[in-house]
């Protein structure tokens, strides 16, 4: 197997995982949630956001690194200057949304999400959850268009 094949694997895989999850988190654990008594809510959002979170780093992780070789093998960095914006937009798309969740995964919420979430659901559960849930499903949103305008802009 050739090292391009390799990372278009790794690449796509991770990123059925990650939005597999996300997909997972906004339409059948937040709304199951949402259901349970305010005590109840976090408790189990935690229960599983948690080993689902591990998950999604690592996904994220090689998303970013097979995107990366596939950028520097295939030589496609013209895909990022000014006059190909239109062109190729579902690039600067991916490069954001990747660089939004390493943010969030990796500094936003071990320095400062989870308390601050965990502190909002103990005042206000049904605005923290109703939140949560929105802000899972725009990003859930913006993920799908970007992976399919990678679609149609690979083919």
């Amino acid at each position: 197997m050739d090292d391009l094949l390799l990372a278009r694997l790794l690449h796509v895989l991770s990123i059925v995982v990650w939005f597999g999850g996300i997909a997972f988190v906004t339409f059948v654990v937040l709304p199951q949630a949402r259901r349970l008594p305010a005590g109840a809510r976090l408790a189990l959002f935690e229960s599983l956001e948690k080993p689902f979170g591990e998950i999604a780093r690592w996904a994220v992780v090689i998303a970013g690194a097979s995107g990366f070789w596939l950028l520097w093998r295939l030589d496609l960095w013209h895909r990022f200057t000014m006059q190909s914006l239109a062109t190729y937009w579902w690039m600067q798309a991916m490069a954001v949304l990747w660089l939004l969740f390493v943010f969030v995964l990796f500094v936003l919420e071990p320095l400062w999400l989870h308390r601050a979430f965990r502190r909002w659901a103990a005042r206000d559960s049904d605005a923290s959850f109703a939140w949560a849930w929105r802000l899972h499903l725009i990003l859930l949103l913006v993920g799908a268009i970007t992976i399919g305008g990678a679609v149609f802009g690979a083919h």
